[in-house]
């Protein structure tokens, strides 16, 4: 029981280790940027989805009235 402490306490040792020294981390511009971007892209992304959902009903629509 003791290794499995040790090595526990190990790995966060080294898992904080690269946290500070071996990550890059982004600039706030850098992290702006790319939010934007991931804005952007969600908006567009629900938009297109918005367009096909509505284009299906009306296809529905048209066919179940057209049927019934």
């Amino acid at each position: 029981m003791k290794k499995f402490f040790k090595r526990v306490a190990t790995y966060i040792k080294d898992a904080y280790n690269e946290l500070i020294h071996k990550v890059s981390w982004p600039t706030p511009s850098e992290l702006s940027n790319s939010a934007i971007v991931v804005l952007t892209a969600s908006l567009v992304i629900a938009l297109i989805v918005f367009v096909i959902d509505l284009g299906l009903e009306n296809l529905m629509t048209f066919i179940y009235e057209k049927v019934f």
